[in-house]
């Protein structure tokens, strides 16, 4: 299937007025009733942008996702814009992004842009298209990322720092002094009403220019989920790529409908295994053993002490359950550098 996707794209790079210049993926692992939601939200602003392509990359979701979706495609008329791309295992999210952005890089004249959209949104009018306009217009940027909202339009925090030791004091102690002495670390900063530039954004809606993927790579296969969109614009960064909020740009996120462990809207979820791996990779990878084991250091100390304080207080328990016990199990002090010296500097 990649085979016939980077032949769908060279093709069209042969044919006059048919380079295709936007790459749209949408990575779907069972969720295929959002991801046709996605792609009708999605439909109208696409053909509305000369040259803009959409391809559904499944993970092998095996529930029926593929034959739903296609069968999406057909029924709804999307097959001149939007093409399916079964893959043969559940990768995970970088995995199920780089294979459609792969194959378009081998193409002969890929597209100068590519759009990662998260099944679980619904895309404003305009707001790709604003995108879009943004990169035209900053040539010397190399990712940006669209407001994300709740369907009554409240603002969700899609501009982020990224994280480092002082993050990590202030995400386990949580308290406010703190927060305010540490402000230019707190990795969940005030949402901008302007286009800002910023440490990293939201992958659920995030463009990227070609060229970071030509200089920097693809996103690291060895995060399953969590962390690859941060150490992603982390490594663009170290290339000499800025990274922007555009809130312009406004996209419905549904948040934790695709993944199941950020949705608000329910009781917290223990956090899956790979949540850990991800986080530990973060670290080991971009900071080395010491910060990492620093790192997890203060925050399951300011952890412990907001526990404490919790309860002192009387306030409500909204942390996954279990979480200090996950989190010093899976503390590179007991696991050590579980990863290899090729996967760190992949």
């Amino acid at each position: 299937m990649s085979d016939s996707i980077a032949n769908s794209l060279m093709s069209n790079a042969t044919e006059p007025n048919h380079l295709t210049r936007l790459l749209v993926v949408i990575l779907n692992y069972r969720t295929p009733k959002l991801t046709i939601d996605c792609l009708r939200s999605l439909i109208d602003e696409v053909r509305s942008l000369p040259d803009t392509r959409v391809i559904v990359s499944d993970n092998d979701s095996n529930d029926g996702s593929v034959e739903q979706i296609k069968a999406a495609i057909e029924t709804e008329g999307w097959s001149d814009s939007v093409s399916l791309m079964p893959l043969d295992r559940n990768g995970g999210y970088a995995f199920g992004n780089n294979a459609p952005i792969r194959a378009a890089l081998q193409s002969p004249a890929p597209p100068p842009y590519f759009l990662l959209l998260n099944p679980d949104t619904i895309v404003r009018p305009g707001a790709i298209k604003a995108l879009v306009d943004f990169m035209n217009s900053h040539p010397d940027v190399g990712i940006a990322g669209s407001r994300l909202e709740d369907p009554d339009g409240t603002p969700q925090c899609s501009a982020f720092r990224f994280h480092t030791v002082l993050s990590e004091l202030d995400s386990g102690l949580r308290l406010g002094a703190v927060s305010k002495l540490l402000t230019n670390w707190v990795v969940w900063s005030p949402i901008p009403e302007a286009a800002t530039q910023t440490d990293w954004v939201a992958g659920a809606s995030m463009i990227v220019r070609r060229e970071v993927f030509e200089q920097v790579g693809l996103l690291d296969e060895e995060y399953f989920m969590y962390y690859e969109e941060t150490d992603f614009c982390l490594q663009a960064k170290r290339s000499g790529w800025s990274c922007w909020y555009v809130p312009q740009s406004r996209v419905v996120h549904l948040v934790g409908q695709s993944s199941g462990v950020t949705d608000t809207k329910r009781p917290p979820k223990r956090l899956p295994q790979y949540w850990f791996d991800s986080r530990r990779r973060y670290f080991l990878k971009n900071y080395g053993w010491l910060n990492a084991a620093l790192a997890d250091v203060v925050w399951a100390l300011g952890f412990a002490v907001w526990r404490l304080r919790r309860v002192l207080q009387g306030k409500p328990d909204n942390d996954p359950p279990n979480l200090l016990e996950d989190f010093l199990r899976n503390s590179v002090l007991f696991k050590g550098n579980v990863l290899t010296s090729a996967r760190l500097t992949q």
